[in-house]
């Protein structure tokens, strides 16, 4: 049985969820799924709990997910070495192929068994479904000689996607947990960012807002501290002085392009913290960095 402080602090948190439900009922929200929150099993649990109790309160989120450390367990099993420039995976056909069965067959499937297994109705996808999501490759500019490309194989750029499939689940009540791989003019298929693909989803489904669950508290400053309520131009001064870089700069781009095309706010947040989804919707202070639209 509950004592008095302990059902006032419950009955707080429930009637603190409410406005946000109200406001956020039937808008669409893009989770980026990765990090520590893929791996941990009892996280594994709270996510799928989490993303199964917004849609049954009336929100629809669609989920995004990587598999980094997924891929390169099994690039290890192969005696082959991942590689990464610019905080993107070097990607040779060999890779790819891994990409393809790590992402597209076992992480996905896993994804969607587990938020089924909580109640939810999840349907996994990869851009090769019903041609989703049209990509072509991409070539990065080389720090040193901005005039030099360098192609990092089978790595694509998103050209184009077709959210009817997405709005064909939704209408179902069906909960799209999607691979980022991307298909070509001529049938070749590309290992696109994570990062990238939630934030080019989230623009064209004219989400309410994006989610990057990520292995940090958030943007942090150059002393550790935790930034929330940044603006677009506070992110380039901070990408412009060395503040984020690395692999954080996929995913502040993919925010920056989402504020800067309509979405209303994107969030990244602490994946190693407990329900940090339902804590980031429903509650007044959230576990992250919120970005704004201005």
């Amino acid at each position: 049985m509950l004592n008095q402080s302990t059902a006032a602090k419950k009955a707080k948190t429930l009637a603190e969820a409410l406005p946000y439900i109200k406001r956020f009922f039937d808008k669409t929200i893009v989770i980026k799924y990765g990090g520590n929150a893929m791996t941990d099993e009892h996280l594994k649990e709270c996510f799928a709990k989490d993303v199964v109790l917004l849609k049954l309160v009336g929100m629809n989120p669609v989920v995004v997910h990587g598999g980094g450390p997924q891929i390169n367990e099994m690039l290890d099993k192969l005696g082959k070495k991942g590689e990464f420039i610019q905080g993107m995976r070097v990607t040779d056909e060999e890779t790819m192929d891994v990409v393809e069965m790590v992402l597209g067959g076992q992480v996905n499937k896993e994804i969607v068994n587990l938020i089924n297994r909580h109640g939810g109705k999840a349907v996994g996808l990869t851009g090769q479904d019903g041609n989703f999501i049209h990509a072509h490759k991409l070539l990065i500019a080389d720090k040193d000689d901005a005039t030099k490309m360098i192609d990092i194989g089978q790595v694509g750029e998103i050209s184009a996607i077709d959210p009817s499939i997405i709005n064909f689940l939704d209408t179902g009540d069906f909960i799209p947990v999607v691979a980022p791989i991307g298909v070509g003019a001529d049938g070749e298929t590309y290992n696109i960012n994570a990062d990238v693909v939630a934030g080019k989803l989230a623009e064209i489904l004219n989400a309410e807002k994006l989610i990057l669950l990520t292995n940090t508290p958030g943007v942090l400053d150059k002393n550790g501290e935790l930034l929330t309520g940044l603006t677009p131009r506070q992110i380039d001064d901070m990408v412009a002085d060395g503040t984020l870089s690395g692999g954080m700069l996929p995913k502040i781009s993919s925010a920056l392009d989402a504020a800067r095309s309509g979405v209303k706010a994107v969030h990244i947040i602490d994946g190693r913290v407990e329900h940090a989804l339902l804590l980031e919707v429903l509650t007044d202070e959230g576990v992250g960095t919120l970005i704004k639209a201005k």
